[in-house]
């Protein structure tokens, strides 16, 4: 039994190694979850994240990396049970020189420009919260958001608060600052966002499968030890926990 896995370039969930293979958090999940429901041969295939929907709805591969489930996209493909609970958060220069710890702090300032990935929860999330257009700038790739706040090209970009850690820790020289939001001063609920699998509508026999065995294996010892080696501790996995 052969299933291909969708996933971008976003550390700590998903990325390309230095040897080709695909690595991450939910790559790593993925995988223990697929070979333990009798998956002999996992396929990945990288991708952008404004293909992500499109491309498992057509059958073009059987699954996608977590992302963060809406209404909207409910409605486009099936998603398992939650996998992760995480925050937004900014990626900004040394210093933070526009103070921007929230969406709600950068719409006060006209001059500050955002960077967002196509696509993704943090473009409705920064205009419900008084962003305006003109004040964000889409990207396709993550890398190049943050070429752009490195360049001053940007003032933050926006993405989950987990993620932009994980990529200012890798960057040489304390080149970028990783600032998590406080969602009340965002005006959103206290409860984190969360992510989940998705499938094609129609595939249930998969779904199903995978979703008898993340209830099992999901907030277990190994699981945790397995997420913690990305950086993922009971802050993002706790939220979670709904079987």
């Amino acid at each position: 039994m052969k299933v291909t896995l969708a996933y971008i370039e976003e550390p700590p969930f998903g990325w390309t190694g230095t040897d080709g293979t695909a690595t991450g958090a939910d790559i790593d999940l993925a995988g223990v979850i697929l070979r333990a429901i009798g998956v002999t041969r996992i396929e990945h295939r990288l991708t952008t994240f404004s293909e992500l929907l499109s491309g498992v709805q057509a059958g073009h591969w059987d699954m996608n990396v977590p992302l963060f489930v809406t209404p909207e996209r409910a409605n486009m493909v099936a998603f398992s049970v939650p996998v992760w609970g995480i925050g937004d958060g900014f990626l900004v220069r040394p210093g933070n020189p526009k103070g921007l710890d929230s969406y709600a702090s950068l719409a006060k300032r006209p001059d500050a420009r955002l960077g967002i990935i196509a696509g993704q929860v943090q473009h409705d999330s920064a205009r419900a919260s008084g962003v305006s257009e003109h004040q964000i700038v889409i990207f396709e790739q993550q890398a190049d958001a943050i070429d752009a706040v490195l360049s001053g090209a940007i003032d933050a970009y926006a993405s989950t608060a987990l993620g932009n850690r994980i990529v200012a820790s890798r960057i040489r020289g304390s080149a970028l600052e990783a600032v998590e939001h406080d969602p009340a001063a965002n005006g959103r609920r206290s409860t984190r966002p969360l992510g989940a699998f998705s499938f094609k509508q129609q595939n249930s026999d998969l779904l199903d499968a995978v979703n008898r065995q993340l209830c099992s294996y999901l907030g277990s010892p190994e699981h945790r030890a397995r997420m913690a080696k990305f950086g993922l501790t009971y802050n993002e996995i706790d939220p979670a926990l709904a079987c």
